[in-house]
């Protein structure tokens, strides 16, 4: 039989060999590659009124719609002002006994908690990103972007690690550190291409 002595033949059995060699280098390499994927984490620090969230949300949009890259992004508030719930919605009076809620619709998921987060939990919140953008916590262990305009505050000396200002600073009145790199705070791509360069693994 023909078929008989096609499955007989030894050059068969080696090619069959070296095709599912060749498959499984790729699906080795495959998982590599997604095991070494980088995501990055940058933070944002400035007073108020200093441009963060304008800034934040250009290098975001540019991120998401030029780079195809996802963005998560984590906002600080320091005076507990941010309300994202109605009282006597279901939701607010699950979240009111103390419990941890989660919200989910067709569009959406949200989560309700009445604890602090560490850094890493709330990385382990987000499904997957590429980049994480952080406004605020200027004490996380983070590259970090300062913002201001008109003048700068000093006591963001010690955070800082690269410098956003227009030309409304006058820069030569201030003693920086020689590591601080000066960006545009106008030029979305000045500020891309130092988060590329800068940010940090996690």
């Amino acid at each position: 039989m023909v078929y008989r002595n096609f499955i007989a033949n030894p050059i068969f059995f080696k090619e069959l060999y070296l095709i599912k060699l060749f498959f499984c280098i790729i699906a080795q390499n495959l998982k590599k590659s997604q095991n070494l994927k980088k995501r990055l984490a940058v933070a944002f620090t400035g007073p108020s009124n200093s441009g963060k969230t304008t800034l934040i949300l250009k290098v975001a949009r540019k991120l998401i719609h030029e780079y195809n890259l996802d963005v998560a992004i984590v906002k600080h508030d320091p005076k507990d002002k941010a309300r994202f719930d109605v009282e006597g919605k279901d939701s607010y009076k699950f979240s009111d006994t103390g419990a941890e809620v989660i919200v989910t619709s067709p569009n959406r998921t949200t989560y309700f908690s009445n604890r602090h987060s560490e850094l890493d939990e709330m990385i382990r919140m987000f499904h997957s990103f590429d980049i994480l953008l952080v406004e605020g916590l200027k004490n996380l262990p983070l590259p970090r972007i300062s913002i201001f305009r008109n003048s700068i505050d000093e006591d963001y000396f010690p955070f800082m690690n690269a410098l956003a200002i227009d030309e409304s600073v006058q820069i030569e009145k201030y003693t920086l550190g020689k590591d601080v790199d000066i960006l545009d705070l106008n030029s979305t791509d000045d500020v891309i291409s130092w988060i590329f360069k800068n940010a940090k693994k996690v």
